[in-house]
């Protein structure tokens, strides 16, 4: 099983222009349009209906969507089922392969830094850890006692789940998370010197109040968090 990213834009190119001021390589301009960070796999999708979300590729979902029809409503469309998880989060199960041959690298590339997987912020966390075990992932770290939970897959992908009132910052479902450590407040200045509007500059954590986290959109609406977790 193998996943990719999906992103909606209204302008294909300034989403281009985006993911490209990011140092995110284009690994296809057209039909399907990718661009990656080494580790983070991105479809631009220009579709009128395409959704914010994941995709999710394998040769056949049977098995998994008379399951998750027990939990929610399933679309069928052509080779690929849509649905959406406790948090809101569009899933596409595509049946066949994925379109991008390259493996993860161990380091992302990008000026956003380490990517982490996906952060969602759920009003059932028991309910969303059930969802995403459906299709494989794995807990990784934490806990839902603690309020916040890791899964994995195979590939890497990872979501994070956190339980309501965990995060004092705007959320966006989903969000593309980034941690960074010690070197986020040099990649928060790059990020500065490319001009790509800030939506939250984050000193919460911060005892002097210096702005150490930072939350930024693509065109699309998807949420990139640029934390020093």
């Amino acid at each position: 099983m193998k996943s990719i990213i999906q992103t909606p834009t209204n302008n294909l190119h300034n989403s281009i222009e985006f993911y490209k001021k990011l140092d995110f390589k284009v690994l296809s301009e057209n039909s399907p349009t990718l661009v990656s960070d080494g580790k983070a796999f991105i479809e631009i999708n220009p579709d009128r209906f395409a959704r914010a979300g994941l995709k999710l590729f394998k040769s056949s979902w049977a098995k998994e969507v008379m399951q998750l029809e027990k939990l929610t409503h399933v679309t069928h469309f052509e080779n690929t089922y849509i649905l959406s998880s406790p948090s809101g989060t569009w899933v596409y199960l595509v049946e066949g392969d994925s379109p991008i041959n390259d493996q993860p690298q161990e380091k992302s590339f990008g000026i956003t830094g380490n990517f982490q997987g996906l952060s969602l912020e759920t009003t059932d966390i028991e309910r969303s850890v059930h969802f995403w075990q459906i299709f494989g992932f794995t807990k990784t770290m934490g806990n839902i006692e603690q309020g916040w939970i890791t899964l994995a897959i195979e590939d890497g992908m990872g979501i994070s789940l956190m339980k309501p009132l965990c995060c004092p910052h705007l959320f966006f479902n989903p969000s593309m998370t980034y941690f960074n450590g010690k070197d986020n407040k040099t990649i928060i200045e790059k990020i500065r010197q490319t001009k790509i509007p800030i939506t939250e500059e984050i000193t919460h954590f911060n005892k002097e109040g210096i702005v150490d986290n930072i939350i930024i959109r693509d065109p699309g609406g998807y949420g990139f968090f640029i934390f020093s977790d």
